[in-house]
């Protein structure tokens, strides 16, 4: 039976936070469990010095995804977990894909035209403090999907035009060179939930909203209380629907929960209270997780031998298919 090929990376830019594990590393664990599925995760190591240039951080944050991944009960046998910078052949990958993507593709990529109309908008050059990794950012992008031949990559709306760019640059590249990619396809996650975070706003390490994943139970009640509601008073029918708390109890709770608090707010529940609950809620789902953790992050060197272990098993692949794509290209032995 063939199987379909699913990509999945997280950058190691901060500290994996709610939104992170219900909208990629929960389904993403789960939809490893089926048999017609061969999965890769990895840690965008690489990615992350685009956005960030505090070494201790990219550090930090590698232990502790790697760590989050692990503790979530990703299995490491039956998936391939590494991290981008142990794989060197990506980034050999990614200087032939750049020599293979025209300059205006890149010009239209949502993450650069906004950095220039904010320039813009501010009176200042267009590209000032626009790196080439922030440019280029789309073709590394390309090279991790294609050097898996990944067939399906989970990714929320703002990546869609990321994948339309790395089926692009595949189809460019099959054309001049016949090296066989194939054409990734963007999986949206419609029924995915999307998490809102202490302000309302997307739940994001940008806006510095977001929720830890595992920081204690005393912490955890903390944020939960943090998160903003409007002023109605206990007894006043309230609108589950623009409610943030109510939005994350939906992402943790079964069928029959969520119409049951449905019908709190209906009936006027106090905001305490709904906190209280969904504080309960979370804490229960991430108990067994968050101990797990705690001792993975005391024990780096288990994580790291089995990023080791999945680095093995990915350039088993990686390092033919990169010697297949030279000899394509005329790089190959003389005699």
């Amino acid at each position: 039976m063939s199987t379909i090929r699913t990509l999945t990376g997280i950058t190691t830019s901060g500290t994996p936070h709610l939104g992170n594990y219900v909208g990629a590393i929960k389904p993403a664990v789960q939809g490893s469990l089926n048999p017609a599925v061969s999965a890769y995760y990895f840690m965008a190591d690489y990615h992350a010095i685009i956005k960030t240039r505090d070494a201790d951080r990219v550090h930090q944050s590698s232990l502790e995804v790697a760590a989050t991944w692990l503790a979530c009960g990703l299995n490491t046998d039956r998936v391939t977990f590494y991290r981008q910078s142990d794989i060197p052949e990506i980034m050999e990958l990614c200087w032939v894909l750049n020599c293979m993507t025209a300059k205006g593709l890149m010009n239209r990529a949502h993450a650069y035209k906004a950095a220039v109309d904010a320039n813009v908008a501010e009176g200042n050059d267009a590209d000032q403090a626009v790196t080439m990794g922030l440019f280029s950012y789309p073709v590394l992008m390309a090279a991790d999907i294609l050097m898996f031949n990944a067939h399906k990559v989970p990714v929320g709306r703002d990546q869609v035009q990321h994948l339309e760019m790395a089926r692009d640059i595949a189809d460019r590249m099959n054309h001049h060179y016949k090296v066989g990619f194939t054409l990734p396809e963007a999986v949206v996650g419609d029924n995915v939930a999307v998490l809102q975070g202490l302000d309302g706003r997307k739940m994001s390490k940008s806006y510095d909203n977001t929720i830890p994943l595992f920081e204690t139970e005393k912490r955890l009640r903390k944020s939960i209380n943090k998160i903003k509601t409007n002023l109605l008073e206990p007894g006043e029918p309230k609108n589950p629907d623009d409610s943030t708390v109510f939005q994350i109890w939906q992402a943790f709770a079964d069928d029959s929960q969520i119409a049951s608090m449905r019908q709190e707010f209906e009936n006027g529940i106090a905001w305490g209270e709904a906190k209280k609950r969904l504080f309960e809620l979370v804490n229960e789902e991430l108990k067994g997780p968050r101990a797990r953790y705690e001792e993975l992050m005391k024990d780096p060197g288990f994580v790291e031998a089995e990023l080791i272990k999945g680095a093995r098993k990915a350039r088993e692949e990686t390092t033919p298919f990169m010697d297949r794509v030279r000899k394509a290209m005329g790089i190959r032995p003389l005699a």
